[in-house]
Order: C-alpha cells, then structure tokens, then sequence
C-alpha cells in the first residue's frame, strides 16, 4: 500500500469508514473565493461550510483536493525542480469536521491512521502545538504517548490558523517525520529547523475561535476540524524515499520525458526532467478545469508554467515540442482518480501542442535578439527596460524569460525603464482609440481596462461564482458607490457572465453581497475583455472593491447553450443539403429562439428545408459529447474548422465540434467543427428538438432561416397541433382526414369560381349596362358597344373585350370594370380593319380622363387604363363616344 494511487484510496476509505462523507476534489479555480487565484488548500470548497453560510448534508468530509500555487503569495513556480518538495500542482489529502468532533477525535483519528493503517514508526514522529494549547497537549501525550520533548509548543503564527484578519481561526498542530541523523537539519522550533531532516507530513487545525476585531476574539459556537497532509510527501515517506520526485508517480513521468527526449535525468538534466513534470500536471489540470493561456490573470500564470516547462524541454535538446507527447502518462497515472483528466486529454493535448510550437518560435527569435542586445554587458550590468520592452511588444518575448535568459550571466533588467515604457505604450494606445469613431463615446471603458485588467470569464465551467467588484460605471463616468434604485454598469475581477458577442446574447441573472443585491438585465464587452453587467440596484448600497456572489439565470442560460449549439448544426446541415457556398452571414442566439442568416442565392424547398431539420435532429438524437479544444487559427481552419461571420480571432481559438456524421465523405468524423466563443450544451440531446419555424429572403443571395429548441420547439408542436384540431373540428373529419378534406373545398372553390367567372362574362356580354347602352349602337358610322360591369376582375376585362369585338365584327368596343372600393378599370378594344385610323390606346385614355385618372396603354387594337372614380363609369363611355364622333 505505497504506490500514490493506493494511499489517495486508502485515506479517503480509512476516514469513510469512520464516518466522513468522501468530497470530490472541487475545481482549481475557486468558485467561492475571488480572493484566491487557485485553490490552493483543501478547506477552500469548504469555507461558506465553517462560515454558517452553507449547510452541507453531512458533517464529516475528507478529499483528496487538487491544488496549485504559481501566482500571488502562494508562488513556488521559481523553486520547483531544484527542491525536493516544492510543486506547482499537489494533492491535499483531509478530513474535516463541520461542528462535530473537535481536538481529541482529529488526533486520534490522524494517529492512527499514520501508525496502524500506514505503519509509520512512531519514534519517527514529533508534533508541534500552539504554545498555549496545553488541551492539545495533553491529548498527544494521552492518545500517542508521546513524551514532553516530542510534543514542541511553537508561539509564531506557523502554529495558528487563520482564514483572514477577521473570521473562524484556531490553533493548529502539525505531526513531522524524522528521516534521520544522516539529513541536516533541526526540530521544529530550532535554529536549524529549516533542514530536510524533519518533515511536516500532516497539519491539524483546530477552528475554535472567531476574530471579531484585531483585539478581540471569541469562542466558536460549533468548533470545527480541517486539516491537510501533502499527498506526495506522505508518499515519500511510505515509499522510503526522502525527495518527493522520487515516488512512484513522478518517477513514471519522468521516464516518460526521459523516453521522448532520450536524455537521462542525471546530473545538470535532473532538474529540467523535474520541472517538466511538475508543469505537466500543474497545465493539465489547469486546462482540464477551464483555464487556457492568455496574457492576463490565471490564464497568465499557466503559460508561465507551460513555458517554463518548454524552455527546460529545450534545454534537454528536444527538437519538436514535447509536452502533448506526456498526456497519456499523465492520464494513466491519475486519470482514474481524475476523470475530468481522460475528459479533457483532447484539449490539453491540443493546448500544450499549440503552445509549445508557438513559444518555440518566441523563444528562439528572442534568445538571438537577446544576445545581439546583451553583447556588451558584463556580470553585473543591468539591460535597458526600453530594450527589454522592445522585445516584449515587438517580438512577444515575456519579461520573465528575458530576467531567467540573462540570471545565468548575473546581468539584471532595468524595471523602472520597463515599467516606464509599458505605461507610455498604453497612453498611446489610449489616445489612439479614444478617437475612433462611436467608440470614443465608451472610452470609459479603456480607461477601466487599463487600470484593472480583463475580466475572467467562468462561465464556460459555471454558472455561479464570486468575484470583486472591480469598477462601477453610472451615466457613462466612473463612481465609488451605488445605491438602491441606481442603475449602473458592474465590472468584476472574475464572473460566470457571458457578454454579448458572436450573435450570442449576454447572460441575466443576480448579483449579491453583504445587504444589497443587484438585478442583471444583460452582459456586454467592452475594451477588449471588459465584461460590464448592466444592474439595477434592488437594495441596499455596494462600493467599489466589495465582494459579490453572481449567480446565472440559469434556466435562460441553457435556452442560449441550446439554441447556440443548434445553430451550428443546422449551418452544417444547410451546407450538407444545399452545398458548401453557404456561409454565416449574421446570427442571432436568444433564449426563445435562433436566427441564422447565410448565403445562398434562390428560395428553398419545403423538401430542402425537412431534410435539413431531419439531419440536424439526427445529430441531437446522438446525444454525443460536444467537445472544445483551444488551437491556432490557421490550423483550425485547416482542420476544416469553420469561422463564424463578424468574429474577431485572434492567434488562439476555441474550436467546438459536435456529433458524428452518419452518411456522405465526412461519416464517421466530426459533424460540425466550428471557431466560437459562445456557450454550448455538454451533449447534443441536451438540444432536445430542433424545429424551422420560418425561411425567407432578406437581402440579394442571403437567406434567414428561423428555428426553436428544446421546450419551445415543444410549445410550436403543441400550437400547431392544436390548430390542426380545430381546423378538423370545423370541417367535421379526423385530424389525419383534415388536408384532404381542405384540398377538396379548395377544388371546390376553384370550380365555383370559374362557373361564377362564365356567368359574369356572360352576363356582362349580354347586356347589363348601367347606362352606357346595352346592345350595340351607331357611332359616327360604326358599331359600339359600351357597358359598365361589376364583379369583374381587371384581368379578365380584356377577355370580355375579345369576345365583343368578335360580335361585333368590326367596331369599337368599351368596358368599365367598377370594383367594391369604388376604383374602375377601363379595356379599348378596336377591331384589326379600324386600327389603321382608330387607336384604341387614344380612347383608353379618354376613359381614363373621364374616370379621374391619366394615362394607359397598350396596342391600337387593345389597350387597357384605370382611374379612381368608378361613380364616373357612364360618362367615361359617353367620353369615348364623343371622341369617335369628333
């Protein structure tokens, strides 16, 4: 029982079995304490648990917490590899009490398990309490048996925990193993306790008391217990070994780097084998839990990780990048303890591969400028900031690098030069969008940009989070404070919100802190990664720097995730049915609905448009994960990636892929693989039912098609089938009965109407007048028939026409066709032996006149015009009378 795996198993059943609830390990980044940058402790998933804030189903927990400390106070990323102990990323193993056993059970409970169930020797074992915890003391000496020289009183803050300068704390008392008389090193407590001889393998804290100001302190109601024992340094000891790097884990990952380099982890290479397997667990598991690199915050702290890895794979001589070659060592180590690892080998795998290969141009680009700028320099000297800020802007060479790259010559780098040219770079960046365009109206957001940074996007691991209130923003200047009935805009250090961007919209939902609480209506970005949510204060009074709980509308979000993942299958699908010329030409992701508008240059089918529903349904039926990876733009889009319409990329990009196709040249791959930022479904049933509602034209060669998911595709069904039912029960059939049933009436009516038409013509052809002369008549020495009709459409006045001048033979004939809105259309028709000295478009004109119109048109023998007086239709005659007479 002393390989790692083993003992993680063995802690968390040993505590189980002595009533604890087994936790799994929350996620590296802290959802619960925006003070953190990483959880870095095992009682961190559990601190509203101790403050009364949250109330938990159990009151005994252990875990094996994953934990990493690279940024901020908790830095060991400069140590790791030429230590034995220090690491970015480590597994806390702990049991917690939450107001249940206190002193006497913790140290029963530890003791025990580290002599019986890990066979530890007991004469290897010194404790150390606060030097006034004498109640802890006498518990040692009861429940061990330790003598008075093993239990050693320590009166710093080493042995008193506190979680900040107000709140729970206690005294703590930490158990250390001896390696030996063979190792340097003292006890706790004496001149010479930093050695390696003694080891801290466990720490006990005990929470028994509240800070209430720094001068006051009270008793805990419900003391509690958490503690923590490194998972690679118990293993050390289990495994007989004093150095943490030589236990079985990390023994496995070095050869692993010891094979894909060919160069062995002895002497000068020992240290950079190390580093490199630390920085692969720390990266993985940072980018299994949502952090990707980028230049600010979290994401900055993981490529200063990766690369510090990268630039210790270059120094083993590795000529192509090596780190992605590790992930499947890594994942059979831990991936079974850790399946979010085997869930996210993809994206590592992708994530550490791109970045390597990237650094590797970085890395060497700078180096060489580097030497040219440092040729001169001695020991000693000091590089010019400017210099060392040239080849950060210009060339992306990273500060750090250039400090680690000159270390080793002893040459230092001017900050205060560097610092200086960082800030007239960003004045000038500043002043040079402050005048473009509308945007200058929102400069107060580069202003906020500058002096607090991005903001930290969560959502796409969470929907709840805490954070810091950064900036408020109330009538487009920046204030303190806010009050209830405010409206203001909030920016956080780190939010769960998504910001509008990508046709997506952004994210409602609440904000709250101590005695005010806060309504979001929307998200925005502003300022390249500024995420502003848009408030209303409900109550209470907030100021800047207070902490916020932010909580997601969360069934508003899935709506989005859902409409946004079926926007991308039904751009697949219209690209499968109608060809690959289809591109996004706009979206719109909202929670009740998607729009999609593409090219495409003609109407679609009824039948096109079912197919394209069927194979985007296939797909959600599926179920099958939908999958992210972080890659380079241009390899992406080599992939077959496709990008998205008015997104900005830049050198990195999400790459999102869902289902499998079934049929064609891409079955068995990949069904839609696009670059996007948004939001998506976990898995394409989650979908539920995607449904067109409407397809239409909105510009020339660019189509819109409109669609539902989920529960509103639902509701669609249910209105559409409640329709069908009444429709049916008016025509008095069965729903299955209802179309023919209307395909007959239409038939119906299409045969009734004709029959009506004949009997108009008829009508109209055989007399009918209101006054213009029913039968035909003389004028100035030829036949004319003149009538007024009604119930005749404009269209079929020419027919009438024709069948007149066949009548008559040779002749004028005049129609004035009266329609139900009082307007009147006006035929001509003159026989074919008339034309040379009549022209019929002449006297339609005439008609036309008369009926309050002008104008008409069309042959000598056939012309046709209207006007908007019908009450005139019998002086439009007696016009066209008067002009034959003339």
């Amino acid at each position: 029982m002393s390989g790692v795996n083993e003992i993680r198993s063995a802690f968390l059943d040993y505590f189980q079995a002595n009533g604890h609830q087994p936790v799994a390990s929350s996620p590296l980044v802290p959802r619960n304490d925006p003070t953190l940058m990483f959880t870095n402790a095992g009682m961190v998933q559990f601190k509203n648990v101790f403050t009364g804030l949250e109330q938990r189903p159990y009151s005994r927990a252990a875990t094996s917490q994953k934990c990493v400390r690279a940024g901020g106070k908790h830095n060991d990323l400069d140590n790791v590899g030429y230590t034995a102990r220090h690491h970015t990323f480590f597994e806390m193993l702990g049991n917690f009490s939450f107001g249940d056993y206190f002193k006497e059970q913790a140290i029963e409970l530890a003791w025990n398990l580290i002599t019986k169930e890990f066979g530890l020797a007991k004469d290897k074992l010194v404790v150390t309490v606060y030097h006034t915890d004498d109640e802890a003391a006498t518990f040692w000496r009861k429940i061990a048996g330790l003598p008075e020289d093993r239990i050693i009183r320590i009166a710093t803050s080493d042995n008193f925990w506190a979680m900040g300068d107000t709140g729970p704390c206690g005294p703590c008392s930490e158990i250390f193993y001896d390696h030996g008389p063979e190792i340097a090193g003292g006890p706790p407590g004496s001149p010479d306790e930093d050695g390696d001889r003694f080891i801290e393998i466990w720490n006990l804290v005990f929470m028994q008391f509240e800070q209430l100001t720094k001068e006051e302190r009270v008793p805990l109601p419900r003391p509690s217990i958490d503690t923590g024992m490194g998972l690679e340094r118990i293993a050390a000891v289990l495994q007989g070994k004093h150095d943490n790097y030589d236990i079985d884990l990390f023994q496995a990952l070095i050869r692993a780097s010891e094979e894909a380099t060919g160069v062995k982890a002895e002497g000068k290479n020992r240290a950079s084998h190390r580093v490199i397997a630390d920085h692969l667990r720390a990266s993985s598991f940072l980018i299994a839990d949502g952090v990707l690199p980028s230049n600010e915050g979290r994401g900055y702290v993981l490529r200063r990780i990766m690369r510090r890895a990268m630039r210790h794979a270059q120094l083993l001589g590795a000529r192509d990048p090596l780190l992605w070659r590790l992930v499947p060592a890594l994942v059979r180590e831990m991936g079974q303890a850790y399946p979010e690892l085997v869930r996210g080998q993809p994206l590592i795998t992708e994530t550490l591969k791109l970045e390597e290969t990237r650094f590797r141009t970085t890395l060497a680009r700078g180096l060489t400028l580097l030497s040219d700028a440092t040729s001169s320099l001695q020991e000693g000297d000091s590089l010019n900031g400017e210099t060392a800020f040239k080849l950060y802007d210009t060339y992306g060479f990273p500060l750090d690098l250039t400090q680690d790259a000159l270390r080793q010559r002893g040459i230092s780098v001017d900050l205060a030069s560097f610092n200086t040219a960082m800030e007239r770079q960003k004045a000038e960046a500043r002043a040079n969008w402050a005048g473009s365009g509308e945007a200058a109206t929102e400069t107060v957001w580069f202003a906020v940009r500058d002096r607090v940074g991005g903001t930290e996007f969560l959502g796409y691991d969470t929907e709840q989070a805490e954070g810091v209130i950064t900036a408020l923003v109330k009538d487009g200047a920046e204030v303190e404070q806010a009050a209830v009935g405010d409206t203001v805009s909030v920016v956080t250090n780190q939010t769960p919100f998504y910001g509008e961007s990508g046709g997506q919209m952004g994210d409602t939902g609440t904000l709250s802190g101590e005695g005010f609480q806060l309504e979001i209506s929307d998200t925005q970005k502003k300022a390249d990664g500024v995420f502003v949510h848009q408030a209303k204060v409900v109550s209470g009074n907030l100021k800047v720097g207070a902490p916020v709980e932010m909580k997601v509308d969360h069934a508003r979000r899935a709506k989005l995730r859902a409409n946004h993942s079926a926007t991308h299958l039904v751009h697949e699908a219209l690209r499968e049915v109608l060809g690959t010329h289809v591109a996004q030409k706009g979206s719109l992701v909202a929670p009740e609905r998607l729009r999609f508008d593409f090219s495409h240059p003609k109407g679609i089918s009824d039948a096109e448009l079912e197919e394209v529903e069927r194979m985007a349904n296939a797909i959600v039926v599926q179920n099958s994960p939908v999958t992210t990876r972080l890659m380079a733009v241009d390899d992406a889009i080599a992939e077959g990636a496709m990008a998205l319409f008015g997104e900005k990329y830049g050198d990195e990009v999400r790459v999102v892929s869902m289902g499998t196709a079934i049929e064609g040249d891409k079955a068995g791959k990949s069904y839609s693989t696009e670059l996007c930022g948004g939001t998506h479904v976990s898995a394409t049933g989650d979908i539920g039912l995607v449904r067109l509602v409407n397809e239409g034209a909105v510009a020339s060669g660019v189509r819109r098609i409109e669609a539902v998911t989920g529960e509103a595709a639902r509701r669609h069904l249910d209105e559409q089938d409640r329709r069908l039912k009444a429709v049916a029960a008016s025509l008095k059939v069965a729903p299955a009965d209802a179309v023919a049933r209307v395909e007959a009436l239409v038939e119906e009516r299409r045969k009734l109407e004709r029959e009506l038409n004949d009997a108009r013509r008829k009508l109209a052809l055989g007399g009918g007048s209101s006054g213009g002369g029913s039968e035909t008549e003389q004028v100035a020495g030829l036949s004319f028939v003149g009538r007024t009709v009604t119930g005749v459409s404009p269209k079929d006045l020419k027919p009438l026409a024709d069948e007149a001048k066949q009548q008559v033979g040779s002749g004028v004939v005049v129609f004035i066709g009266v329609a139900d809105d009082g307007k009147a259309s006006a035929v001509v028709g003159v026989t074919q032996d008339l034309t040379s000295r009549i022209s019929a478009v002449d006297l339609v004109r005439v008609a036309s006149a008369a009926l309050g119109g002008q104008g008409g048109g069309g042959r000598p023998d056939m012309a046709q015009a209207g006007g908007p007086d019908g009450s005139q239709a019998d002086a439009a005659i007696a016009a066209v009378k008067s002009a034959l007479a003339a």
